[in-house]
């Protein structure tokens, strides 16, 4: 076994222990979140993963981006079979191992190739329209800093890596031109062969050199690739299957009722009940109403946060960020995953009782902000990845009112109407249906 078989063994190695240790920890923090069953109608949730998580088709609702993003996606999955083919060539010490497959390998590369072109060229208009164009939506105030740099870092790691691919592949075309041992002819390369004369004219030892470096850095680069999302927002390539899988069925504008609240109404219209009678006394320690901080949420929300795109389509359409609210459905669930991410610091280095003194509400999410929303699921209907940014704000907003009784004055005059009239408007329950009545 040579130092080269063993310099890439221990690279896998080191990759693959990295990866699994930062996905164990995000797995951990999405286990924060209180429990939820969303383990019904598999075959419901199996079907709508096909269609939008592999299918992309929200995406579509935007096509030009939306054919883009389905190639990057695409080329993000096709090409991962030459990964397999390099990975095994480095364990192994050989050369283009499935090239026995004969006519197929050259289907493969030839697609491989394909791909990879259209791959660049994407990312290069996604960068063109995130830094020349400035699309209103990729520069709101919660894309300043970092967010606008992770964005543009991978774009331009594609373009590295698609880059590297196919002048390796030119490279590597050459050497088998001239006989190279090592370099067997194995395929036809209808990208990177064109530009195969511009290195005609280097030495044999050159071009070696220069191919194994463009092997190296590609390889290189995948491993720092997969290293990097757990960081990223990119993330949401992994997560969003699971993520669409475990969506909310129900319709989106039905809430869930808290449990403690709903066993109170059906005591008060339980004509059986006696009216004198205590409700029983809760098991434990009490629910509190709403969320304060991200434990109160579910796990649900917290995988939502760490599988936002970052992309803007929801604030895009939310009617309250259109006004010039504070709102933004976006920032909501980075503010979600950045204070996850800040608990989870804080257990590995203090234990898992630590307690910062902090919170999700305020310290990140302002009342503004959660006041402004009016509930109407645009944001959760906009979103590619079937992220529910409202079920964050109803739950901080339910904190807000039931724990707290912080609510704009407007609003509790509408509670006392409904509680005492069964209707906002402020009249008596038989005059309800009166309005028909009227010419």
């Amino acid at each position: 076994m040579n130092i080269s078989i063993i310099v890439f063994i221990a690279l896998i190695v080191v990759a693959a222990g990295l990866f699994a240790k930062n996905v164990k920890t995000i797995i951990r923090n999405i286990k924060l979140g209180k429990d939820l069953d969303r383990n019904d109608r598999k075959g419901e949730r199996l079907n709508l993963m096909a269609r939008v998580a592999m299918g992309q088709s929200k995406m579509q609702a935007r096509p030009v981006v939306g054919i883009l993003h389905f190639i990057v996606y695409a080329g993000f999955i096709i090409i991962n079979i030459e990964v397999l083919e390099i990975v095994l060539d480095g364990i192994l010490g050989t050369h283009r191992l499935f090239s026995p497959l004969g006519s197929l390998y050259t289907v493969l590369i030839s697609t491989f190739e394909i791909l990879a072109l259209l791959v660049l060229v994407s990312c290069v208009i996604f960068l063109i329209r995130r830094n020349i164009l400035r699309i209103k939506r990729f520069f709101s105030p919660e894309m300043e800093g970092w967010p606008k740099t992770d964005a543009n870092l991978i774009l331009i790691a594609e373009v590295l890596l698609m880059s590297a691919f196919l002048i390796m592949n030119a490279v590597d075309a050459q050497l088998q031109v001239l006989g190279s041992e090592h370099y067997t002819k194995v395929a036809s390369f209808p990208i990177s062969g064109l530009l195969e004369g511009v290195f005609a004219s280097a030495s044999e030892s050159s071009l070696i050199l220069l191919e194994r470096g463009l092997w190296w850095f590609h390889i290189i680069g995948i491993f720092a690739f997969l290293n990097y999302l757990p960081y990223s927002k990119h993330f949401h390539i992994l997560l969003a299957f699971p993520n669409v899988f475990y969506s909310k069925l129900e319709p989106k504008g039905q809430l869930p009722n808290m449990a403690a609240v709903k066993k109170e109404v059906e005591l008060m219209f339980d004509p059986n009940a006696d009216p004198y009678a205590a409700p029983p006394e809760p098991v434990g320690e009490p629910e509190r109403f709403g969320a304060k901080d991200v434990t109160d949420l579910n796990w649900k929300q917290l995988m939502d946060a760490y599988t936002c795109t970052e992309c803007g389509r929801c604030t895009d359409v939310c009617p309250a960020n259109q006004t010039g609210k504070a709102l933004s459905p976006r920032k909501i669930l980075m503010d979600t995953r950045d204070r996850l991410e800040e608990v989870g610091k804080g257990i590995d280095k203090n234990g898992k009782d630590y307690d910062d003194g902090k919170s999700l509400l305020r310290d990140y999410i302002k009342e503004e902000e959660l006041l402004a929303c009016t509930s109407c699921n645009a944001c959760t209907e906009a979103c590619p990845v079937n992220n529910d940014p409202l079920s964050v704000i109803v739950d901080l907003r339910q904190y807000l009112i039931m724990e707290e009784s912080k609510a704009p004055a407007e609003w509790t005059g509408i509670f006392t109407n409904i509680e005492n009239n069964g209707a906002p408007w402020q009249f008596a329950q038989a005059d309800r249906l009166k309005w028909k009545d009227e010419d």
